[in-house]
């Protein structure tokens, strides 16, 4: 049964995720404090997009080896790879989306979760 709030280092991992991103040259990273939102099945949105599918992939394989590798945590499940359009990376309190450009605007997942706080990179303002 997944349970939230049960992971001791929340915050490495959304900077983990964030550092990773960088590092493949993730675009328009913003990260969604969900929190307070009661309906919420995690704490943490961390969001980016890239401009193609190799580097969609390329992004999820660096936040998986760096979050295992700073933070030793595995992801309870991965969705996506199969298509590498929208890869989803859940760490059940931090949930990672990589989306391809054209997936990210079509499918506008910060304005279903508008009521988020909304955290945008610091590289990227």
């Amino acid at each position: 049964m997944r349970v939230r709030h049960q992971t001791d280092n929340v915050e490495e991992i959304v900077a983990t995720a964030i550092e990773a991103m960088e590092a493949v040259k993730g675009k328009d990273i913003v990260t969604l404090d969900l929190r307070e939102i009661n309906t919420a099945v995690t704490d943490y949105f961390v969001i980016c997009h890239a401009p193609s599918k190799t580097q969609v992939d390329a992004i999820a394989d660096k936040v998986e080896e760096m979050v295992l590798e700073k933070t030793h945590n595995k992801p309870y499940h991965v969705e996506g790879r199969e298509n590498t359009e929208w890869i989803l990376i859940d760490f059940v309190d931090v949930v990672v989306h990589v989306f391809l450009e054209s997936k990210r605007e079509f499918y506008k997942l910060e304005e279903l979760w508008a009521d988020a706080e909304r955290i945008v990179n610091a590289s990227e303002e």
